[in-house]
């Protein structure tokens, strides 16, 4: 059965009874060099696209975290849409943006991911403007992503992974001074002050922190 939805934000296409060994190979055919986006659990696998709305707040959001570590001085590796996958689990997803903070030192200079060697990144964030067809919190819980951050086009809100389930908090694990409302209130000044501007001013704010 194939389940196909053409929304402003994203295009998504959910197949179903696929195999691990099918969606391995589908991974080879597919290669690097696309910009659709795989997200596999117990059979089912969705491919979505991502459109304008869904694409431009996550690189907003990277700028973001960027400067935010830069002014603080830590190390970040960024994975970007890397294909994060656990056999055992039979789940695999390619997330919108992820990074590697707390466990930087470990992966770096890897030319290869491989979860069974290295750990999942402390951070993913996910873009859902419109609803994807599969629990992405448990697909993030199966991979063991410590943290993830969701953003549905109006609101950001943080998650923590707690004894295998998300749990919403207030302040990001990762970086305790910030909060869902100043990642929100960051967005709304992208758009009436510009990226670089808004950017500019998130610096400050951390500075005084």
């Amino acid at each position: 059965m194939v389940t196909t939805s053409i929304p402003q934000a994203e295009q998504r296409v959910l197949l179903q009874n696929i195999s691990w060994q099918f969606f391995e190979s589908l991974l080879v055919e597919l290669g690097d060099n696309r910009s659709s986006r795989l997200s596999y659990h117990q059979g089912n696998l969705e491919i979505m696209t991502p459109l304008w709305e869904h694409e431009n707040p996550n690189r907003k959001i990277e700028a973001m975290i960027i400067a935010f570590v830069d002014e603080l001085n830590f190390n970040i590796e960024m994975g970007g849409s890397v294909t994060l996958k656990r056999s055992e689990r039979n789940a695999a997803k390619e997330p919108d943006s992820c990074y590697y903070i707390q466990n930087e030192a470990r992966v770096r200079g890897i030319t290869k991911l491989d979860l069974t060697q290295t750990p999942p990144p402390d951070l993913a964030v996910e873009i859902n403007i419109t609803s994807s067809s599969l629990n992405q919190f448990d697909i993030y819980a199966d991979l063991g992503v410590a943290e993830l951050w969701r953003y549905d086009g109006e609101q950001i809100k943080f998650y923590q992974l707690q004894n295998g389930e998300y749990i919403e908090c207030d302040r990001s694990p990762t970086f305790p001074t910030l909060s869902p409302t100043k990642v929100d209130e960051f967005l709304a000044q992208c758009q009436t002050l510009g990226v670089t501007a808004a950017v500019r001013q998130f610096r400050e704010w951390v500075r005084n922190q």
